[in-house]
């Protein structure tokens, strides 16, 4: 109930700080909330802004699933084996640096245009929060477990499935949860210079016609977009903490 009321009044407080801004700076140049309410009135109206979302959330989706497929497994074996660490984390120490957008023209030159050059960018992404954050986990495994469950006669496979896997699965999700804002903002970038629709896409051609009501359209859903998904992946991370009984506590909530 708290936390509840404490939302409530950051909202009340944002949109009163909000309103005297736009009071202030001029209706054209910061458009006021019910400006913005009637903007986004008229992109529902006209099709345009469930058509753009849609796009956005096929590519995060896609992009964001297959880079949690593939980067779960190499974290886990990143740190599981410490010569394969030892040969492949300073390169993922220095990719990691890299933006995703820095790759955004090779991408398109490799995939061309369409959906795949997109989709491969929120991928790369996804992929580096997610890595670190399992090889971390498994790294800071207590070396007391695995020893019980050796002097217990279970094998490497064993050890790995029962031991390793569930000890990291906290890190693994505050990984994916990163991951997902990786997504996000990289589908904004790739929607802005490289697609013809998209959340991205209304946001960088709103400026066109001057219309900041639907640029800050724009801009809110992309942080509903954010906070549901993150609030529904922690719910599903509760889930799983709880089969593998972990508590919540223990995990790192960025």
């Amino acid at each position: 109930m708290f936390v509840a009321k404490r939302g409530l009044l950051a909202w009340v407080l944002l949109l009163v700080v909000w309103q005297i801004a736009a009071t202030v700076m001029g209706g054209s140049f910061l458009p006021t909330p019910l400006k913005t309410l009637a903007g986004a009135q008229e992109l529902i109206k006209s099709g345009t802004l469930q058509s753009d979302l849609l796009v956005s959330l096929f590519r995060i989706l896609c992009g964001w699933l297959i880079g949690t497929i593939i980067a779960v497994p190499l974290g886990l074996v990143i740190g599981q084996f410490k010569i394969v660490r030892w040969l492949i984390e300073p390169l993922i120490n220095f990719f990691r640096f890299v933006p995703a957008i820095g790759f955004l023209t090779l991408f398109l030159l490799w995939f061309g245009v369409g959906e795949v050059s997109k989709v491969a960018l929120i991928i790369y992404a996804t992929m580096f929060p997610i890595i670190i954050n399992t090889i971390s986990g498994v790294i800071a495994i207590d070396p007391l477990k695995i020893e019980s469950a050796q002097s217990q006669g279970a094998s490497k496979f064993q050890i790995f499935y029962s031991v390793v896997i569930p000890s990291s699965v906290p890190s693994i999700f505050t990984g994916v949860r990163l991951g997902l804002g990786g997504a996000i903002i990289a589908i904004v970038a790739a929607e802005m210079l490289a697609a013809q629709n998209g959340i991205g896409y209304l946001i960088y051609t709103s400026r066109l016609y001057y219309r900041t009501d639907w640029i800050f359209v724009g801009i809110f859903i992309l942080g509903f977009i954010g906070f549901l998904s993150d609030t529904l992946l922690r719910l599903f991370g509760n889930v799983v903490l709880k089969k593998y009984g972990i508590s919540d506590s223990r995990r790192t909530t960025k």
